[in-house]
């Protein structure tokens, strides 16, 4: 089973959700907004990817942070900062078994999915 992370009303996560229905492929929702992150779930996908790759630096939350803010994150930091304002993961995030993938690609889904 899939399961897609994100915000419902992100243009990417609706994109991902569009692919995914057009393959029939079963999935779960979690919304950041509804449902919020646990630490060690963000802690988890820190641990495996870096808080580089999972931090969009490209949204508006990240550039809302203050400087200081910015140039002591850490994975530490990144954490926190992912639970608190979970707007700032890059979406979507989809764990499928033991492997997660970050943003869509639709070229990467059907290689990794189908």
């Amino acid at each position: 089973m899939i399961k897609i992370f994100g915000i419902k009303n992100c243009d990417t996560m609706k994109k991902a959700f569009r692919w995914l229905d057009d393959n029939n492929l079963e999935y779960s929702f979690h919304d950041y907004k509804k449902e919020g992150l646990d630490e060690a779930t963000a802690k988890a996908w820190v641990d495996e990817l870096g808080w580089e790759n999972i931090i969009n630096k490209r949204g508006t939350t990240w550039r809302k942070l203050d400087e200081e803010t910015k140039g002591t994150m850490d994975n530490n930091n990144a954490v926190h900062i992912m639970m608190t304002q979970p707007s700032i993961i890059k979406r979507p995030l989809l764990v499928v078994k033991e492997s997660i993938y970050l943003g869509f690609d639709a070229e990467n889904y059907a290689q990794k999915l189908l």
